[in-house]
C-alpha cells in the first residue's frame, strides 16, 4: 500500500475525535438492556491481558528497532495496535452493558460511605491519579499512534523517529496503568 503521497489528516483527526466521544458517551447514556450470551464480566481480565501484551510488544518494538530490527519493530507494532483496537471494541462492548463499578465499594451498593473510604486510606489518592492520567493519556494516544504509525508507513523515518519519541513512553504508560487500574477495582466488580 504506498502511503506515501496521501493525505490522511482528516481521517486520522475525524477517528481520534470519534473515539473519545463515543467513550464519554458510555457513562452518559443508559444501559441498554441487552444480553450478549455470555457474562461480559470476564471483559476486565480480558482488557488487563490485552494491555499485558501492549505493554510487551512495545517493549520488544522498542528492543527490535534499536537492534536494527525494522521489520520486527513494524510487526510488534502493528500487532500492538491490532489488540489495542480490539481492547477499544471490547471496552466500548464492556461499558455499554455492565454496571459502574467504584473503586472501594465493598457492598456493591454504587455508593460510597465513609467506612469504605477510611477502610481505603491514602490508597484512593493514588488509584485515582492514576486512573485519571490513564482515561486523559488513553485519549491523547490515539492521534499519536496513528500519526506514528502513518509516518512509518510512509517511510517517514526522520518524522516518524520524532513523534515516535513522543508516543512509545505515553502508550507504554496507558498500557501499564490499565493493568495496574484494573488489578486495583478488580476485588469491587459485580
Amino acid at each position: 500500500m504506498e502511503l506515501k503521497n496521501k493525505n490522511l489528516n482528516t481521517p486520522i483527526t475525524i477517528v481520534s475525535i470519534a473515539i473519545p466521544a463515543l467513550v464519554a458517551l458510555l457513562f452518559v447514556l443508559p444501559k441498554p438492556d441487552l444480553h450478549p450470551g455470555f457474562d461480559i464480566r470476564i471483559l476486565p481480565l480480558f482488557h488487563a491481558i490485552l494491555n499485558t501484551t501492549t505493554a510487551v510488544l512495545l517493549l520488544a518494538s522498542l528492543y527490535f528497532i534499536k537492534n536494527k530490527y525494522v521489520k520486527a519493530h513494524k510487526t510488534a507494532n502493528l500487532i500492538a495496535v491490532a489488540l489495542s483496537a480490539i481492547f477499544l471494541l471490547s471496552y466500548v462492548t464492556y461499558h455499554a452493558l455492565a454496571p459502574e463499578t467504584r473503586f472501594g465499594d465493598i457492598d456493591h451498593n454504587g455508593v460510597l460511605d465513609m467506612a469504605e473510604k477510611a477502610a481505603l486510606g491514602g490508597i484512593r489518592y493514588f488509584y485515582y491519579f492514576l486512573l485519571l492520567t490513564h482515561i486523559l493519556l488513553a485519549g491523547i494516544i490515539v492521534p499519536l499512534v496513528l500519526f506514528t504509525l502513518l509516518r512509518g508507513f510512509q517511510n517517514d523515518v526522520p518524522r516518524h523517529r520524532k513523534i515516535a519519541r513522543i508516543t512509545w513512553p505515553l502508550w507504554f504508560y496507558v498500557a501499564v496503568t490499565g493493568v495496574i487500574v484494573y488489578i486495583m477495582i478488580s476485588p469491587y466488580y459485580h
